[in-house]
């Protein structure tokens, strides 16, 4: 069967998004090597990076919840993504773009010799296997120290099923209906953060906020965690980003440079901002900059150049910054760990910047006969598009998982901490 991909204007591949048998093909060591390391980056993004972030960020008495939650999602997405889960994003079409069919179900017809573009299939369902692992892993932070962990078990599969897999299809697969428009998201600005940036605001609204919030000072209760969870989300998101070109090349290279000012831009803003306003810059205040500038690059990486990273990576560090004000202080929702206003806010930007941004560089820029302003409202129909799926069936997948059972832990057991509560144990000697 022939292989899709999509060439890039310069001739450069932007990867096989929807992967098919091709035994007259050959796998190359080098792009091999790349998306096994890359591989291992973005799990380790998850396990350690994400749980030990999120983990610094929550109340000592939740530290191990965090953890639980994190590890938990990363084994049943794995099984779930095995069964159904890599046919329902990259297999065939099953009609309109939305949603692919079972004929990959149970990983059928991936094999030593299976190809996909230049590396070995296998490859490629592992190193998608781990985008769709960290995406529900972000949204626990919407909900953090208030969801039972029976509630968030069957919530996070079911989101995974309704909500990540279609739209990476739409996305990602040659058949997907904004692929075929033009809509560009080179490692996941809607798939990944704009899904889990939505999912978290709509949980934490859904699910309301934690007892003493915001009366109450719920600081982190341990920084160091969070920032060597955070440095090694830093590290990790080469592989996110450079191991979405599929190929070590030249794409592969800018991707990661683009990456890396972008976070360095947005932490510095992020800082700025915060001294400015409170008079000293704090350690989570650089870190949460440095997120906000690797989101918000994410869906543009494989588009833009150095100069285009810079300014991405400054307005994430400065709109991010308000946008977390705004939710808290004024709004007051509870989105534990700012995920709507970081992830959501920073993809849905990232996705727009990826037009505005899209200049010749490195022999990349906009797909040829397209205009500025033509990209633009691509990009702001897929990102709209993903916003109204995903926070429509992330409300009506959390009602359902609360007639399975109760979505929130019992006031008291709240009080006392989910790591005792649900899980009969302490992080720490108290």
């Amino acid at each position: 069967m022939k292989l899709r991909c999509k060439l890039l204007p310069a001739g450069l591949l932007l990867g096989c998004l929807t992967p098919m048998l091709a035994a007259a093909q050959t796998a190359d060591s080098g792009d091999t090597a790349w998306l096994m390391t890359s591989t291992a980056l973005v799990l380790f993004m998850t396990l350690p990076g994400l749980a030990l972030f999120y983990g610094g960020l929550v109340r000592t008495k939740n530290v191990l919840s965090v953890l639980m939650q994190c590890f938990a999602i990363c084994c049943a997405i794995t099984l779930l993504w095995y069964v159904i889960g890599y046919s329902l994003s990259f297999g065939p079409t099953a009609g309109g773009g939305v949603v692919g069919d079972l004929s990959r179900a149970l990983l059928a017809g991936v094999t030593v010799d299976s190809v996909s573009g230049t590396i070995p299939e296998s490859v490629f369902v592992m190193f998608q296997l781990t985008f769709a692992i960290i995406t529900p892993a972000l949204v626990i932070g919407g909900f953090a120290e208030r969801m039972r962990f029976s509630a968030m078990l069957i919530f996070s599969l079911l989101w995974a099923l309704v909500v990540y897999f279609p739209v990476a299809h739409w996305v990602w697969a040659s058949e997907g209906w904004l692929f075929a428009q033009g809509f560009r998201d080179f490692a996941g600005g809607a798939v990944v953060h704009v899904n889990a940036g939505v999912a978290a605001v709509v949980a934490a609204l859904v699910l309301g906020r934690r007892k003493g919030f915001p009366e109450e000072a719920m600081p982190p209760h341990n920084l160091t965690m969070t920032v060597a969870g955070a440095s090694m989300l830093w590290v990790g998101w080469f592989g996110f980003n450079g191991g979405s070109a599929v190929a070590a090349n030249g794409s592969a290279g800018m991707a990661i440079l683009v990456t890396h000012i972008s976070a360095a831009a947005g932490s510095l803003a992020w800082m700025s901002m915060e001294w400015i306003r409170f008079g000293k810059p704090s350690v989570l205040g650089i870190v949460t900059g440095m997120v906000a500038g690797l989101g918000t690059i994410t869906p543009a990486s494989g588009f833009v150049g150095p100069t285009g990273a810079l300014f991405i990576g400054l307005i994430a560090g400065v709109v991010c910054f308000f946008a977390t004000q705004f939710m808290k202080r004024k709004l007051k929702i509870d989105d534990s760990l700012d995920v709507f206003p970081v992830h959501g806010v920073g993809g849905f930007m990232g996705l727009l910047l990826t037009a505005v941004f899209s200049v010749y560089a490195g022999g990349v820029g906009l797909p040829e006969g397209q205009t500025l302003g033509g990209q633009f409202v691509v990009q702001l129909t897929g990102a709209l598009a993903t916003v109204a799926w995903c926070a429509v069936a992330t409300f009506v997948l959390l009602k359902l998982t609360g007639v399975v059972t109760k979505l929130r832990a019992e006031t008291d057991d709240e009080r006392q901490g989910l790591d005792l509560t649900q899980h009969d144990e302490r992080g720490y000697n108290l």
